[in-house]
């Protein structure tokens, strides 16, 4: 358990007013960390920032933020730098999908994916890895996904930007290493949020794997227990990491093999 370790830590969290980033900050707040939460609904988060600080008496500032703007990106954690000596983790939740056959994506949806899931990430990171390499201290935890080990059938861009952030965040990781700042990617299976409202707008796939779907609260929990730990990868389910795997080892077969299963979306 982290209860001890997270208190009075400050904790910086993207795409903070709804699912996984809002349970990450509940459960940080509970366990007594000063938070900053950025989101683009800044009456959102000015309403969670009042539940968390009269319910856990923790310090929490909200700032608006839109991470695929950069400037916006320069400006929002300049001010937020400023008032912060110190900043302990940065976790890197914002991001969205859109699930297309490939010959069917907007260009629209393109850029406006790798703007936020990779270039936006970046963006958060670069502001505050001098911070962390000068402390000498620190955790960067990026929310990736499964799709960034398994490419599936209608999620090819999407797969695309969660790839990126893998190989940003393993090469990130090994930057850090000699600095004490821990790098931990978090690749989930499908969640119960918002998400899929934009990525699956038919609920095709929600339908087909309502079975396997995970609850935002199991997911933070996973990701709060570890904090300030030099963790490498956080695999939900853990059963479907097997798969990545497998993956890798034997592309052809899988692809040949779970084709079917992975064309529902």
């Amino acid at each position: 358990m982290t209860t001890g370790r997270l208190k009075n830590k400050n904790i910086v969290i993207t795409g903070a007013s709804s699912g996984i980033g809002l349970s990450i900050a509940s459960l940080c707040a509970e366990r007594g960390a000063n938070l900053v939460l950025l989101a683009r609904r800044l009456d959102i988060l000015e309403q969670i920032k009042q539940d968390l600080e009269e319910h856990f008496s923790v310090n929490v500032q909200v700032y608006k933020l839109d991470v695929s703007n950069s400037e916006e990106v320069k400006a929002v954690f300049s001010k937020l730098l400023k008032e912060h000596s110190t900043i302990d983790v940065l976790v890197n939740n914002a991001g969205f999908g859109v699930f297309r056959a490939a010959h069917e994506v907007a260009m629209e949806d393109v850029k406006g994916m790798f703007d936020v899931n990779v270039v936006g990430l970046i963006a958060c990171t670069t502001s505050v890895l001098p911070l962390m390499r000068q402390q000498r201290k620190g955790h960067i935890i990026n929310i990736a996904s499964q799709a960034g080990k398994i490419a599936t059938p209608k999620s090819s861009v999407y797969s695309a930007t969660k790839h990126a952030v893998l190989g940003y965040t393993n090469s990130l990781r090994m930057e850090l290493s000699d600095f004490n700042v821990s790098v931990t990617a978090v690749n989930p299976g499908p969640i119960e949020t918002d998400f899929h409202s934009i990525a699956d707008e038919s609920g095709t796939y929600v339908k087909s794997v309502e079975r396997f779907i995970l609850k935002p609260d199991f997911v933070a929990r996973k990701v709060v227990d570890r904090m300030l730990t030099n963790t490498r990868e956080i695999n939900l389910p853990r059963w479907m990491n097997v798969g990545s795997i497998l993956f890798a080892l034997f592309p052809s077969l899988f692809e040949r093999v779970g084709k079917k299963a992975l064309n529902k979306k």
